[in-house]
């Protein structure tokens, strides 16, 4: 057996896969990106394998990858050589998204998932995947009812209807609400102009993002790179979902369901009997989704209600407005080796502490440390974990200033003040 390569401890941004276990304060922790619907039997054998070969945590990033946590120099093959025989389509490389329900969503205006193959594979064939940072990602999204709008994406291509005919619109350097939108293009040069953007950013260096170079040189870099028939682009707003928690018509007529997992992660014996439990209802596969969830395929309308108390009942979010569904944690101490609090561990009593006020429009991020890995972007509350107690920032992200330091038991009264402080002022941000 091939040896395994292991990640020394690293700078925020490395990409651990299968063959490239990365350190942590558990053990090796290794990546996933699969690639549409997992058949509950390679599902189920997947979590058996994390619980004989790792320490059986299993978690969901907000970028639906798969992680799984507590190997060992020894049995990181052995779990390696376990998936490989389970033949779940996973991608390598520059991360190339498409939305949840691709190729299966009744409201969608295009597969976004082919054009997400054809790129993946074009990509596979240049030096752009060596020349980028390992976070720099595409998004390709159908139109369907499930958007990818909360991620934050280097390129997002999404299909609209203009006269009857799919186009694209292009945008860069943000999420789907703070995005700098380019162009509308022909759906035919998709993959051409998400090499063209792509190579932009990758002039720009080894750390480069998109978001880096609008800021230092604004757009004019990225509509150089577009063909001439490029046509400039107007804001356009779909009102769909970006949320994978509820349920989804298919084009075959049954469902898609999507449950969330508590702060991004749960034990391989949850999983394996909640995938038992889609199963019984009827459905035909899980698929793991962008913001830490998974989404059942395949339900029969029949089953669907029964699926969903029986997901409840094991500690999976089945409803959106859930306050475990708005706090944002990475792994934590003693998880992780940078972190200075036990940021999972907080996340319960951070959630309960801010109950009434938590939804999509006030979220809490609790990061170990200063690199803020589980969320980039900003939040209405970030917390940040010091040599000397908890940062906490108002409207920021893990690089802004704090308003307040405290201490790891003070920090739910300080959380409470500032809860109070906000309904007070009758704002959310």
């Amino acid at each position: 057996m091939t040896a395994l390569a292991i990640d020394r401890p690293q700078r925020r941004g490395r990409c651990p896969g299968l063959s490239t276990p990365m350190p942590t304060g558990d053990g090796l922790l290794v990546r996933l990106m699969p690639i549409g619907t997992i058949s509950f039997a390679a599902f189920m054998k997947l979590c058996t394998a994390a619980r004989r070969h790792g320490n059986g945590v299993i978690e969901i990033t907000g970028r639906g990858s798969i992680q799984i946590r507590g190997l060992t120099a020894a049995t990181a093959p052995r779990f390696a050589g376990a998936i490989a025989g389970l033949n779940i389509a996973a991608a390598d490389g520059t991360p190339v998204l498409s939305s949840a329900l691709a190729g299966l969503d009744a409201d969608e205006i295009l597969d976004a998932s082919a054009l997400a193959a054809d790129l993946r594979h074009v990509l596979a064939r240049t030096s752009l995947p060596a020349r980028l940072a390992p976070k720099v990602s595409v998004a390709f999204d159908g139109g369907g009812a499930l958007n990818l709008d909360g991620l934050a994406v280097d390129v997002r291509l999404r299909a609209v209807l203009i006269g009857g005919s799919a186009v694209l619109l292009v945008g860069v350097g943000g999420n789907g609400v703070s995005e700098t939108q380019l162009a509308i293009v022909a759906t035919a040069h998709a993959v051409e102009i998400a090499i063209r953007l792509l190579e932009v950013v990758a002039q720009r260096g080894r750390n480069a993002r998109a978001r880096d170079i609008l800021a230092a040189e604004g757009i004019a870099p990225f509509h150089a790179a577009l063909p001439s028939s490029a046509a400039l682009s107007a804001r356009e707003s779909a009102g769909r979902r970006s949320e994978a928690i509820g349920q989804y018509q298919l084009r075959d007529g049954s469902l898609a369901c999507g449950v969330g997992l508590a702060f991004g992660h749960a034990d391989a014996e949850m999983l394996e009997r909640l995938a038992e439990a889609a199963e019984a209802a009827g459905a035909t596969g899980i698929r793991a989704v962008a913001g830490r969830a998974l989404i059942i395929i395949g339900l029969r309308r029949a089953g669907a209600a029964a699926f969903i108390a029986a997901a409840r009942d094991l500690g999976f979010i089945t409803d959106a407005d859930d306050p475990r569904r708005h706090v944002v944690a990475c792994a934590g101490a003693p998880i992780c080796s940078s972190a200075h609090i036990a940021a999972r561990t907080m996340a319960p009593l951070v959630a309960a502490t801010a109950a009434a006020h938590l939804d999509s429009a006030f979220e809490i991020h609790i990061s170990g440390c200063a690199k803020g890995c589980a969320h980039a972007g900003k939040a209405a509350l970030t917390i940040v974990g010091r040599a000397d107690g908890c940062a906490v920032i108002a409207n920021g992200s893990v690089r802004d200033a704090p308003f307040a330091t405290a201490a790891t038991n003070e920090l739910p009264s300080v959380i409470a003040r500032y809860v109070r402080e906000t309904k007070r002022e009758g704002s959310h941000v």
